[in-house]
Protein backbone atom coordinates (compact mmCIF):
# COMPACT_ATOMS: atom_id res chain seq x y z
CA UNK A 1 0.00 0.00 0.00
CA UNK A 2 2.82 2.20 1.02
CA UNK A 3 4.63 1.94 -2.40
CA UNK A 4 2.19 2.99 -4.95
CA UNK A 5 2.09 6.43 -2.97
CA UNK A 6 5.85 6.65 -2.62
CA UNK A 7 6.39 6.28 -6.40
CA UNK A 8 3.74 9.05 -7.08
CA UNK A 9 5.26 11.38 -4.68
CA UNK A 10 8.77 10.36 -6.85
CA UNK A 11 7.59 10.98 -10.04
CA UNK A 12 5.25 14.26 -9.02
CA UNK A 13 8.62 15.73 -7.59
CA UNK A 14 9.59 15.14 -10.94
CA UNK A 15 7.42 16.91 -13.11
CA UNK A 16 7.71 19.76 -10.70
CA UNK A 17 10.95 20.52 -11.29
CA UNK A 18 10.33 20.47 -15.15
CA UNK A 19 7.51 22.83 -14.50
CA UNK A 20 9.52 25.18 -12.57
CA UNK A 21 12.05 24.94 -15.43
CA UNK A 22 9.65 25.89 -18.04
CA UNK A 23 7.89 28.46 -15.91
CA UNK A 24 11.69 30.41 -15.02
CA UNK A 25 12.24 30.56 -18.80
CA UNK A 26 8.91 32.80 -19.08
CA UNK A 27 7.70 33.31 -22.43
CA UNK A 28 4.28 32.09 -24.37
CA UNK A 29 5.75 28.40 -23.33
CA UNK A 30 5.33 29.14 -19.81
CA UNK A 31 1.71 31.26 -19.86
CA UNK A 32 0.99 28.20 -21.70
CA UNK A 33 2.18 24.84 -19.31
CA UNK A 34 0.48 27.05 -16.13
CA UNK A 35 -2.71 27.03 -18.00
CA UNK A 36 -2.44 23.13 -18.61
CA UNK A 37 -1.24 22.65 -15.34
CA UNK A 38 -4.43 24.18 -13.37
CA UNK A 39 -7.06 23.00 -16.04
CA UNK A 40 -5.00 19.61 -15.69
CA UNK A 41 -5.25 19.49 -11.77
CA UNK A 42 -9.27 20.27 -11.72
CA UNK A 43 -10.02 17.65 -14.39
CA UNK A 44 -8.10 15.05 -12.33
CA UNK A 45 -9.54 16.03 -8.86
CA UNK A 46 -13.09 15.27 -10.84
CA UNK A 47 -12.32 12.08 -12.07
CA UNK A 48 -10.87 10.87 -9.10
CA UNK A 49 -13.93 11.96 -6.79
CA UNK A 50 -16.22 10.52 -9.46
CA UNK A 51 -13.80 7.26 -9.69
CA UNK A 52 -13.61 7.39 -5.66
CA UNK A 53 -17.65 7.68 -5.33
CA UNK A 54 -17.92 4.94 -8.01
CA UNK A 55 -16.20 2.43 -5.38
CA UNK A 56 -12.57 2.46 -6.68
CA UNK A 57 -10.14 1.57 -4.88
CA UNK A 58 -6.69 4.12 -3.26
CA UNK A 59 -4.18 2.10 -5.27
CA UNK A 60 -6.73 2.52 -8.45
CA UNK A 61 -6.86 6.26 -8.34
CA UNK A 62 -3.46 6.62 -7.35
CA UNK A 63 -2.91 4.77 -10.56
CA UNK A 64 -4.86 7.16 -12.40
CA UNK A 65 -2.71 9.85 -11.28
CA UNK A 66 0.89 8.14 -11.48
CA UNK A 67 -0.18 7.81 -15.50
CA UNK A 68 -1.32 11.56 -15.80
CA UNK A 69 1.95 12.19 -13.89
CA UNK A 70 4.48 9.82 -16.24
CA UNK A 71 2.85 11.40 -19.11
CA UNK A 72 3.45 14.60 -18.48
CA UNK A 73 6.99 14.17 -17.27
CA UNK A 74 7.38 12.63 -20.89
CA UNK A 75 6.03 15.75 -22.43
CA UNK A 76 7.80 18.01 -20.17
CA UNK A 77 11.21 16.05 -20.84
CA UNK A 78 10.54 16.34 -24.89
CA UNK A 79 9.98 19.74 -25.16
CA UNK A 80 12.76 20.64 -22.94
CA UNK A 81 15.59 18.82 -25.04
CA UNK A 82 13.88 20.69 -28.01
CA UNK A 83 14.23 23.89 -26.53
CA UNK A 84 17.92 23.62 -25.97
CA UNK A 85 18.51 22.36 -29.10
CA UNK A 86 17.08 25.32 -30.71
CA UNK A 87 19.03 27.67 -28.60
CA UNK A 88 22.47 25.37 -29.53
CA UNK A 89 21.28 26.27 -33.27
CA UNK A 90 20.91 29.92 -32.78
CA UNK A 91 24.17 30.55 -30.83
CA UNK A 92 26.08 28.53 -33.79
CA UNK A 93 24.54 30.65 -36.44
CA UNK A 94 25.00 34.28 -34.43
CA UNK A 95 28.34 32.97 -34.43
CA UNK A 96 28.81 32.48 -38.18
CA UNK A 97 27.46 35.96 -38.47
CA UNK A 98 29.78 37.37 -36.28
CA UNK A 99 32.86 35.33 -38.28
CA UNK A 100 31.21 36.71 -41.28
CA UNK A 101 31.63 40.29 -40.24
CA UNK A 102 34.38 39.98 -39.03
CA UNK A 103 36.02 38.88 -42.72
CA UNK A 104 34.66 41.81 -44.36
Amino acid sequence: MLHPWLMLSIEAHKVIALRLMRLILGGRSARREAKLMVAEKVDAAFKANARFLAGASSDEIIGMYRRRVGANAKRLSKVASRRTGRRRRRVRWSLRLLAADERD
